[in-house]
């Protein structure tokens, strides 16, 4: 019976799985940590330079309302609604456009859109600001 006892012994421990302690844990999590704070400031301003495409691709847009406006009443709209843009949803009011955008002028001969950041995207305190005119010059304003 003794003999038996031992061969489920044996058998009990080769089935067991080998497991890492505490300790070995937290050093890992510890340096995956490391790496990502040393890795993430990097990384803010790609992810600000792929969120000003979204500001230039609306602002487009825009300019391609106003033109076709124009060429309808040989004059550019003053109201954003009139020329058929759907402005999206921004973060502050539950959405996911990080820009709001708006017409600053309108005349017979020129207008001037202008994309804000609704958001600080790298807490400096400056907005990201974009503009674009009746002569498709994209200019950014304020720099992110």
């Amino acid at each position: 019976m003794k003999k038996n006892s031992k061969n489920y012994w044996k058998l009990f421990k080769s089935l067991t799985a080998k497991a890492y302690s505490m300790t070995e844990i937290l050093i890992v999590l510890c340096i995956i940590g490391i790496i990502l704070l040393m890795v993430l400031p990097n990384q803010t301003s790609v992810i600000s330079q792929a969120k000003a495409i979204e500001a230039q691709a609306m602002l487009n847009q825009v300019y391609g309302l106003q033109k076709s406006h124009f060429y309808r009443f040989s004059k550019y709209s003053p109201n954003i609604e009139e020329l058929g843009f759907d402005q999206e949803v921004t973060v502050d009011e539950g959405g996911q456009a990080v820009y709001k955008v708006e017409i600053i002028e309108a005349s017979t001969s020129s207008f001037l859109a202008r994309a804000t950041s609704v958001s600080d995207l790298d807490g400096d305190g400056a907005f990201n600001t974009w503009e674009i005119d009746d002569k498709k010059m994209l200019t950014e304003v304020i720099k992110e």
